[in-house]
């Protein structure tokens, strides 16, 4: 049988990463980072959602906008992770569909002008096409980090920041790459309510 090496694995992995890392997608961060700070300047809610590692990393990512990206600036986005609670989860699951438990959410909860995160690798989950389906609608602004092809995601939401790689580890690497790129940015370019009041 044959067997590769942690090293080998670990420079291959590397290697896959760091090629992502110069894709054109590094481009699009910079559209993501502005959308988040203009829902930060008029207070509107910024929605994030994936599976598996992806609902993880939204959850995650909402942690940053909320906290990490105030915490020197005297608070946050206001940000929620559609994946986050259980409860809510199993009983759209249940009662409705699995691939209802993210859009009936934004459904119930979201209002024109709010944004919405999906992470998804492959773009083809059900659950996540019917979020961006349901937030267009809704007039919300919509962003897909995706890695493969993009999938379906990549056809609906309006600004797709797409990875082409077959990887899904690393495709969820870049989940978190992109969205810490943007904390860190807005943290360093908090809203000013004085100023962008003016403006």
């Amino acid at each position: 049988m044959n067997t590769t090496s942690i090293d080998e694995l670990s420079s291959a992995y590397a290697q896959r990463l760091v090629q992502m890392l110069h894709a054109s997608a590094m481009r699009e961060i910079a559209t993501l980072a502005e959308a988040l700070r203009e829902a930060w300047r008029r207070g509107a809610t910024v929605y994030l959602c994936g599976n598996g590692g992806s609902a993880a990393n939204a959850i995650h990512l909402a942690n940053d906008f909320l906290y990490g990206a105030g915490v020197t600036n005297g608070g946050g986005l206001k940000a929620e992770a559609l994946s986050a609670n259980p409860a809510i989860l199993t009983t759209l699951a249940n009662d409705i569909d699995y691939g209802a438990i993210f859009a009936e959410q934004l459904r119930v909860k979201a209002s024109a002008g709010d944004l919405l995160i999906v992470f998804s690798g492959s773009g083809n989950s059900p659950n996540v096409i019917q979020a961006i389906e349901v937030a267009n609608e809704k007039g919300m602004t919509t962003f897909a980090i995706l890695g493969y092809s993009g999938g379906r995601c990549k056809e609906i939401a309006q600004h797709p920041i797409h990875f082409e790689i077959a990887d899904m580890q690393v495709a969820e690497d870049l989940q978190l790459i992109v969205g810490h790129i943007c904390m860190q940015w807005l943290r360093n370019n908090p809203v000013n309510a004085q100023a962008d009041a003016v403006t």
